[in-house]
This record gives C-alpha cells, structure tokens and sequence, in this order.
C-alpha cells in the first residue's frame, strides 16, 4: 500500500505536487491588488468618466429638467423645489449604479482575460483579491461622492436641514454598496454583455421600490414588504433623513448601518463565490 505525501514519489517517474493552502488574508496584499486596479484604471478615461463625471452630469440635467430656474424673483421666500424633494434620493441612486456598471464589468475582465486565474495562482487569497477592488473603487467613489455631493448642495442649491458631512457619508456608502454589487454578480456573468444584462435583474427593481416614485408606504402591502428588504430604499430613506432633520436620528443611524451591513455582507459572499475563470 502506497501513501501519499507532500513532495514524496507515489510511483517511478511521478511526483505529488506540495498541497497547498489558503493564504491567510494580508492587507500589504491587498494595498498590492487596489493599486495594481487604480493603474489599469488610469489607463481608462472612459470608466474614470463613467464612475465620476456621469452622476455630475446627470444631476445638473434633472436640476434643470425639473426647475428651469435656480431662483425666483421678488421678496417672497421661495417655495420648495422639485428638485430638493428629489435630489438627495438621485444623489444616492447615481453612485450606486454607476459603481455597480464598472466594477462588475471592470472584475469580469479580469476573468475573461485570464488574469484573475494568474492571480489566485499566486499567494493571493479570494479575499485579498476582493479586498483590493473594494479598496480602488471605494477611493473612486470617495471622489466621486465629494464632487457629487459638493455640486448638489453649492452648486445646484439642493436645501439640506441636516449636516452635508452626512448627505456625504450616505452617498459614499451607497457608492461602495454599489461596488460590492458588481463584484458580487460578476461572479455569474460570462461575457460584458451579460453583466449589463444583470442591472434589469438587480438595480431596477430597487429603483422602482425604493421610494423615489411614490413613498413606499403608499405602495401595495406585497410591494412594500419587497422594498423593506432591498438596500437601496434605505439608502434613499437616509438621504431624506438628513434633508429633513437637523440632528442625526434613529432611523438615519438604522438606515447607516443597513447600506454598510449589506455592502460588507455582499463582498463576503462574493469572495466565497468568487471563480477562477468563466464558464
């Protein structure tokens, strides 16, 4: 009877290959993998357009499709505007989605190319790996929720009762749930198209039930009850809690802990998920 062992001859000629185990999770590794990403990215001024310039841009064009003017004349206080009823909402809703459209895309290149198996074939554990892309888009989306931010309340006059240090920690989070998302479905996509083909399946129906349409109390009881467990009603229900309230309430704090808890929960699972190369 023949045992086997690391390194040792099982026959004439053959040889068992050292057996080899999960490298523990090492945050120099995963600095590694966020700036081997960020320096791919630089050579892609269309994703940095896509994840930064976009929500800006669209922003701009809602505040004027529903305002056609940033004041009003004579000595009557203005009334609230359509767009401060709404604009906190799209300022969590844009980062969200466009995080979620490149990084999935962005990760099923590295698949597709034969990239992301050169790299698990390395000491480079799934979480490291994941790690790394959350550390690069989640500097991404800092930028991109401080200019998103920044032009919404300076620059397009969006009223804000609350601090606008928490409208920004809200959108931030919502960019980086945006980003656990991609990841996540990456994992089940075989080509780009396919990835593009997942945000009907995942982000519409959140956006159709988060509140921004119609407030989700109003909505069908079997309706509601989807929409109290889909993370992006709370990110819009946190938005509303700063544009309403000067202090930091319950619910803001329950909303907070909600985007994060299911961001963080979301990139567990896509680390576990996460293959090798596609199908």
């Amino acid at each position: 009877m023949t045992t086997t062992t690391p390194g040792t001859t099982t026959a004439p000629g053959t040889k068992t290959p050292p057996r080899t185990t999960a490298a523990p999770m090492s945050a120099a590794r995963t600095r590694a993998t966020a700036a081997r990403v960020l320096r791919q990215l630089r050579h892609d001024p269309r994703s940095i357009a896509l994840m930064i310039l976009v929500p800006c841009v669209m922003l701009v064009l809602l505040r004027y499709v529903f305002d056609a003017s940033p004041t009003c004349g004579g000595e009557t206080p203005c009334p609230p505007s359509a767009f401060d009823s709404i604009g906190a909402s799209l300022l969590g809703i844009f980062p969200l989605i466009t995080m979620f459209l490149v990084t999935s895309i962005a990760t099923l290149r590295e698949r597709t190319s034969g990239t992301l198996e050169r790299l698990l074939a390395m000491p480079l554990g799934k979480a490291d790996l994941i790690a790394g892309y959350a550390l690069a888009f989640g500097l991404l989306a800092i930028i991109q929720s401080v200019l998103a931010t920044g032009l919404a309340v300076w620059a397009l006059g969006l009223e804000v009762v609350g601090s606008t240090w928490l409208l920004l920690l809200v959108a931030l989070l919502d960019a980086l749930l945006g980003t656990a998302l991609g990841l996540f479905v990456s994992a089940f996509a075989a080509s780009e198209f396919q990835a593009v083909q997942f945000m009907p399946a995942v982000i519409f129906p959140q956006l159709l039930l988060c509140g921004l349409f119609t407030p989700r109390p109003n909505m069908q009881p079997v309706l509601e009850a989807i929409s109290n467990v889909l993370p992006m009603s709370y990110a819009v229900d946190g938005m509303n809690e700063v544009l309403r309230h000067t202090d930091v309430t319950g619910d803001f704090v329950r909303d907070v802990v909600i985007v994060a808890g299911c961001a963080a929960l979301v990139l567990a699972v896509g680390a576990a998920t996460l293959r090798r190369r596609t199908a």
